[in-house]
Order: structure tokens, then C-alpha cells, then sequence
């Protein structure tokens, strides 16, 4: 019997550990940003092949010419990508050079993309098997980081641009450039 007591009062215990766990977790505040570990990181050492005739190709060295940029990572069957398209084209209108990379895709697909939502970027490569975007600590698409002159990431925005986030690039641009 006094087995049986004990037993159940450690049960308890237990039970009331773990709410207790719960409960904390709970009253923490929410924390939505996603703290990448390239930021303050210089671009990891690529080249890759153009992915559409009308754009050259992209590599490391392009995004270490002095010229802070907008490095989009996109491609052609992804329903947000085509959703900031908009946003892309605002940024370059204000100024911004953007390059891109296309993962997992194909030169018609993303032809027929840039030819129905818009060709914002200067350069366009081609990462057919992700290698690039996983390199850059990027999870999926689109993603976008703000690259100094210099190659180094300064700035990560996960998921799709919206309207909001235009004035957000812009600036983290502008501090990019130093």
C-alpha cells in the first residue's frame, strides 16, 4: 500500500513537472524572425550557368563587385514567387539591383515565368539541384538577402516580399552600401 501511495505521488510529481514545463514555454513571448547563420557571413564560393538566354549566369564574384544587390532565390512553379513579382519590380524601379537564382528548374518554365509576372533581375542562375541555395542557409522559396559590395550577406528576408517589406530592402540596401 505505501508502495502503491508512493507511485502515485511520483506520477504526480511528474505530471505537474511537465505542465509546469508547458505552462512556461507558453508564457515566453512569440519570436516569428528566423535568425539565419549567413548573415555577417561573405556568399559561399559558386558559379553557375545562365538559366535563361536573355540573362548571363550568376557566381560569387558577381556579388563581390562593390555594388550591394538583391539576391532572389525563385523559381518558376513556386505560387509566391509569382506573387512578389510586383514587389520585385518595385525594387528595381527604386534602384535596387537584383540577381537570382532558379532552383530546380527549366529554362522554358522560367522563361514563361519571367514573361508573365516580369524580369526584374540582371542575372539569373541556374541551380538545378539546390546546391547554391542550401549553401546560402536559404530553406526554401523565395528568399531574398541583401548583399554588400563586398559578398557578404547582411540581411535575410524569408518568404515573399510584400508591399511593407519594399521600404524594409530598400533601407537594409542602403546600409549595405556603407
Amino acid at each position: 500500500m505505501r508502495r502503491l501511495r508512493y507511485t502515485l505521488w511520483s506520477i504526480v510529481g511528474v505530471v505537474a513537472l511537465v505542465f509546469g514545463l508547458f505552462a512556461y514555454q507558453l508564457s515566453q513571448p512569440k519570436n516569428d524572425f528566423v535568425q539565419s547563420a549567413m548573415v555577417g557571413e561573405a556568399i559561399p564560393a559558386f558559379a553557375l550557368d545562365a538559366m535563361v538566354d536573355s540573362r548571363p549566369g550568376l557566381s560569387s564574384a558577381d556579388l563581390a563587385d562593390g555594388t550591394p544587390k538583391l539576391l532572389n532565390v525563385f523559381a518558376s512553379w513556386c505560387i509566391p514567387c509569382a506573387a512578389e513579382a510586383p514587389q520585385l519590380e518595385a525594387l528595381e524601379r527604386q534602384g535596387a539591383q537584383i540577381v537570382a537564382v532558379a532552383i530546380r528548374d527549366r529554362p522554358e518554365d522560367v522563361e514563361r515565368f519571367l514573361q508573365n509576372y516580369g524580369n526584374p533581375f540582371t542575372r539569373i542562375g541556374r541551380d538545378d539541384i539546390s546546391e547554391v541555395q542550401l549553401a546560402l542557409g536559404s530553406s526554401g522559396v523565395p528568399e531574398t538577402f541583401v548583399v554588400d559590395g563586398n559578398g557578404v550577406i547582411t540581411y535575410q528576408h524569408i518568404g515573399d516580399i510584400r508591399d511593407s517589406d519594399v521600404p524594409v530592402l530598400l533601407e537594409e540596401l542602403r546600409k549595405a552600401g556603407g
